[in-house]
């Protein structure tokens, strides 16, 4: 049985991979400042799971959790998430996804945690100069959080080569799926539908981003976690497309007749009034040859998906 550590276990990505990693048998602390009813479950009906209070921040705490529990890897889920949140908070981002994420390399140097898989992000490419974007692609962020994800790439590379630990990045693209917390496309437009509530949005018509359905990128992680060997030490998981809110929401009402949506022309703003920079799709060739990867989801099979729980609540 394999023993893991899952930062911020009690979120939204956490949780899940917490519960696939729990289902297949493997041993399971997850850590975060609080646990949320997901994990609650996950832990009430998985035994080998176990639940811990902390702070990636808090240098005491995660080193007497990983020197006494000596897990055989770390899943790094534990961050400050999105552009916005890091806009209203730059010093707070960086105090917990790069200090939180140093404490945890340092954690491994000292008591020979040997790999890491690292929720990185798209924000790293900064504006994407490409329709689809590779793992080869400019690393140019502009935003807190995608500066803040390339940093920890980057402290990664250096533990890696002077103490041969291995930390391994899944960069992913605006994750969705049932039970997101955050109010954000595709999520809004699904449950003002469901609700039979209008959502009309003042522009963003042809902004396109990849979308990723949580069990795709549940599915990448655990991938990347269990290969003996890597030859690139980062990956993109996400979908490979990227469709417009335009036909995000024309899928949504194909979904949910009589839905009340509508996106207007011109840019795309995220709250706060931030217009995000040129996004596109993730380019999963190298996910795909070299992890077997293969997502299951679609825009459309995506958003099907997500009707359906909502509609089973």
């Amino acid at each position: 049985m394999a023993r893991w550590l899952v930062t911020g276990g009690a979120g939204f990505l956490g949780s899940a991979v917490v519960e696939a990693l729990a289902a297949r048998g493997d041993e399971v602390t997850a850590l975060d400042l609080a646990a949320s009813e997901r994990l609650r479950q996950v832990a009430a009906a998985h035994p080998a799971v176990s639940i811990e209070m902390g702070e990636v921040t808090e240098w005491a705490r995660m080193a007497a959790l990983i020197q006494s529990g000596r897990p055989d890897g770390i899943v790094h889920c534990a961050a400050i998430v999105g552009v916005p949140a890091s806009v209203e908070a730059p010093f707070r981002t960086f105090q917990v996804n790069v200090e939180g994420s140093l404490n945890l390399l340092e954690c491994m140097r000292l008591f020979g945690v040997k790999r890491m898989v690292h929720i990185s992000s798209e924000e790293t490419y900064g504006p994407f100069l490409v329709p689809q974007a590779a793992e080869t692609h400019p690393q140019q962020p502009s935003m807190p959080y995608g500066i803040s994800k390339l940093a920890v790439e980057l402290l990664a590379r250096s533990y890696g080569e002077l103490y041969g630990i291995e930390c391994l990045h899944v960069r992913t693209s605006w994750v969705y799926g049932p039970g997101l917390p955050r109010p954000r496309i595709p999520k809004i437009f699904v449950d003002a539908a469901v609700a039979g509530r209008p959502l009309h949005l003042e522009g963003g018509s042809e902004f396109a981003v990849d979308h990723t359905h949580v069990d795709d990128l549940v599915q990448g992680i655990l991938l990347v976690l269990d290969k003996d060997a890597h030859p690139f030490d980062a990956y993109n998981i996400g979908s490979g497309e990227a469709p417009t809110l335009a036909e995000i929401v024309e899928i949504v009402k194909e979904l949910v007749p009589g839905a009340d949506l509508r996106v207007g022309a011109g840019p795309y703003r995220l709250p706060g009034g931030i217009v995000p920079v040129k996004k596109g799709a993730l380019d999963i060739t190298r996910a795909r040859e070299v992890l077997g990867y293969a997502p299951r989801y679609d825009i459309r099979r995506g958003l099907a998906d997500y009707v359906r729980a909502l509609r089973g609540q």
